[in-house]
């Protein structure tokens, strides 16, 4: 008889699980275990609620005989919060209740009245799948005392076959809303985007990167990623490999449009699930107007340079003329002192700009000497001292002897130590010291000018080193964003390295190190 009997609850769990089992959709496995369950066990009506992470109610089945009935989130709430269902929730094990007027765990509602249906029998299990509560499950019948204890486990041994299966359309669900969101977004995004398969095939495209593009979607289809701009190889890897798990890259391009059209882009690649495979997504961003800016900015520049220079030879040739002419008149050598040093800005600005373009046109460092670090900075804090004098600040130079020779160009080098100085002088409050520093560090010398300003977000740490990149705010001196960028390109043109060390409040040191001669 036993044998039997199990043999029956076999045959009935096998039956349910091939019914849930066979569907994806939540609602449809929802109707399906909730038949199997008044069909198998009994009863007139019951529900399932449908539970998230915080065992809050997000959906549910109700049926009553053969029909469904619509139901409200006021009702999902309450009967969670007070009913039967609740009480189960809370405790997370099943319930059984012979006489529905008898139980306090039951709500009472006016259908529940002896002169209308009157007192009813009900089992009540939650769905578990893998420790977490999916749902519960209702059954309730029209006569006290319909259901046993016999019920009770069937009842249970239904819902731990079926709690997975409702977890499953659940995450199936969830995935099916994020792909439809991610094909909205895709869709609409006002940045072209193509994905391909880690081949580079492209497989799609959206409305932006067709209309970019100027082919047609078929077309792009049978085309590679690789065709239409030209791949960084260097940082996607040959085969793709540098956008393995969350890895991503930057860099600009030009895209190759239908018409021969050259379009200059920056390209973010990244691996992403699309269409469950996965596959790489390129956004690409037209940084035509970027570059046009950027135009301008160097015929500028250019401008400045080369029209700058021969008439302020002429004048840095009369104030050296002015110089032999004047006798001690100190008013007078006064001025011509300012004369000359502003001149001698402008100069160290011209120059300046004119190496960044060499550089970034991939000129190397022209002339190059054996040259004495001690005697760079000693000059460099010459040429800054009436700057520091007129803010009643102090700087100090600290030196740990021997210095060996660096191999570089000397004017470069002090135009760079003479940047760092006169950005600490600005940026420092008046009557304070500032400190210049060098010494020798494995095979390099270390050089470092530390201020007593503001300091410098983390943030900022590696932007301000870019040319026109300035910090914000407005308590922030003013300036071209020139002196850090020429800077940076001097020291790694001559094989050094350049960084700062700053908080906010704190003060920044700026340090950079140059190789010394090999011997």
């Amino acid at each position: 008889m036993a044998k039997s009997r199990n043999q029956s609850l076999l045959e009935l769990l096998i039956q349910v699980n091939r019914e849930v089992a066979a569907a994806l959709d939540l609602r449809t496995v929802l109707q399906r275990l909730l038949f199997a369950a008044i069909q198998n066990v009994g009863g007139e009506r019951g529900s399932i609620v449908v539970l998230d992470d915080n065992s809050k109610p997000v959906d549910a089945t109700i049926v009553y005989g053969q029909s469904f009935h619509e139901h409200t989130t006021k009702q999902l709430r309450e009967t969670v919060d007070r009913g039967l269902a609740g009480w189960v929730v809370k405790n997370r094990e099943a319930a059984l209740i012979p006489d529905t007027s008898k139980d306090e765990r039951w709500l009472q509602r006016p259908d529940d009245a002896r002169d209308k249906s009157g007192p009813k029998s009900a089992i009540c299990v939650p769905l578990l799948a893998r420790d977490r509560l999916v749902g519960v499950l209702t059954l309730v019948h029209s006569t006290p005392n319909a259901f046993t204890t016999k019920h009770l486990e069937l009842m249970q041994a239904i819902a731990d076959q079926a709690s997975i299966a409702v977890l499953n359309a659940q995450l199936f669900g969830q995935s099916q809303k994020a792909h439809q969101r991610y094909r909205e977004l895709f869709a609409e995004s006002i940045d072209p985007i193509f994905i391909t398969d880690l081949e580079g095939k492209i497989i799609e495209a959206n409305r932006e990167a067709v209309k970019i593009s100027g082919f047609q979607n078929n077309d792009l289809h049978k085309m590679s990623i690789d065709q239409l701009h030209e791949v960084n190889w260097n940082k996607t890897g040959m085969e793709f490999e540098n956008l393995a798990g969350e890895n991503e890259c930057t860099y600009e391009s030009v895209l190759h449009g239908s018409d021969s059209r050259k379009t200059p882009i920056e390209v973010y690649a990244r691996r992403v699930d699309f269409e469950d495979a996965e596959s790489i997504q390129w956004t690409l961003r037209n940084i035509t107007e970027r570059k046009e800016l950027d135009s301008l900015r160097e015929d500028l520049m250019a401008m400045i340079y080369h029209d700058l220079r021969s008439p302020l030879g002429n004048i840095v040739s009369s104030l050296d003329v002015l110089d032999g002419m004047i006798g001690t008149d100190e008013a007078i050598r006064s001025i011509l002192n300012i004369a000359v040093n502003s001149t001698d800005r402008i100069q160290r600005l011209v120059n300046s700009l004119l190496d960044i373009n060499r550089f970034e046109s991939g000129q190397t460092v022209a002339t190059q000497k054996a040259i004495n670090p001690q005697g760079l900075i000693t000059n460099a804090v010459k040429d800054v001292m009436p700057s520091a004098t007129g803010r009643h600040q102090t700087i100090e130079t600290q030196i740990v002897e021997p210095l060996p020779d660096i191999w570089v160009d000397e004017d470069m080098l002090r135009r760079v130590l003479i940047n760092l100085l006169e950005n600490a002088i600005k940026f420092s409050k008046t009557e304070t010291k500032i400190i210049i520093s060098a010494q020798r560090d494995h095979e390099s010398v270390r050089f470092s000018v530390q201020d007593n300003g503001l300091g410098i977000p983390s943030s900022e740490h590696k932007r301000i080193f870019d040319k026109f990149a300035r910090i914000k705010g407005k308590d922030k001196p003013s300036g071209l964003g020139i002196g850090l960028a020429f800077c940076r390109l001097a020291v790694q043109a001559h094989g050094g390295k350049i960084w700062v060390e700053s908080e906010e409040g704190k003060g920044s040191k700026f340090i950079f190190t140059l190789p010394v001669i090999s011997k």
